[in-house]
């Protein structure tokens, strides 16, 4: 690692940061989507559901979370793939920046961005009637845990960032991700669900996330859930950046061919 690493990651994040500031409308549009699904289950959908004693809109916002994240992330993938067609990794190769430094700028960009989001879906749900009586510490646990999938996702967006053709192909990617949670315990129980749909939707990683999240809103008992949200995200983590390290790593055999021209990073 490049002892500028941290440096030139904080210049960089920073470019990325004003690009967002000058544009909040990726922001925006990342969050609406989430608010207006919430909207249609909860006062559409919702007095058909049976979760029991609690509100839907308690039983709901996990998943909503999750799929807020899935969301933002599209526009790490589609930031990348703009930066690799305008010529930004060829100029920073020229100078001495450490490489690995332009990915982790525009992760912790969706980092950033993403938590706002998260935010704002967060305060359209107290509107509607969210309430948790969790505790600070249940509220780090559930900060912590979105954080933790939000950077194995971003991870996950980096690879069609750098290698896709198209800019619709850097983010279509995210598709599959919105529409795991619907396949999980987000929106319905999984015990009402037909045999094989319900056994993939307890053992997929949305339905571990979101029934630890649910729980700690719910000062209910975590049990091994949590960690077993803890570890698909880790493993996820790692599986995803293992590629995207490799290829910042810049050995002069690892290329990314785009178009027929050769990009090294």
């Amino acid at each position: 690692m490049s002892k500028h690493f941290f440096g030139d990651t904080a210049t960089l994040a920073g470019r990325s940061l004003r690009h967002i500031a000058r544009s909040p409308d990726t922001i925006i549009t990342t969050a609406i989507m989430p608010i207006a699904m919430m909207l249609l289950f909860v006062y559409v959908f919702g007095g058909a559901i049976d979760v029991g004693s609690a509100l839907y809109v308690n039983y709901l916002l996990p998943g909503i979370l999750l799929i807020t994240v899935a969301s933002g992330i599209a526009y790490t993938a589609y930031r990348l793939f703009m930066d690799m067609r305008g010529g930004i990794f060829e100029r920073f190769q020229s100078m001495p920046t450490a490489r690995s430094a332009v990915l982790w700028a525009h992760v912790l960009t969706s980092l950033v961005a993403n938590l706002i989001s998260l935010v704002v879906v967060t305060l359209v749900a107290l509107l509607m009637g969210f309430r948790s009586g969790a505790g600070v510490l249940a509220w780090l646990s559930v900060a912590g845990l979105l954080i933790l999938f939000t950077l194995a996702l971003t991870w996950i967006a980096v690879i069609p960032g750098l290698s896709a053709r198209t800019m619709e192909g850097a983010s279509a990617f995210s598709y599959p991700l919105i529409f795991l949670p619907f396949l999980s315990s987000a929106f319905v129980p999984t015990a009402t669900m037909p045999g094989p749909l319900r056994f993939f939707a307890e053992h997929q990683p949305v339905t571990a996330i979101v029934n630890a999240i649910r729980a700690l809103f719910a000062e209910q008992p975590v049990g091994g859930e949590l960690w077993i949200a803890v570890g698909w995200c880790a493993g996820i983590l790692v599986v995803a950046y293992a590629p995207c390290a490799r290829t910042a790593a810049g050995s002069p055999e690892r290329f990314l061919r785009l178009d027929g021209i050769v990009w090294t990073i």
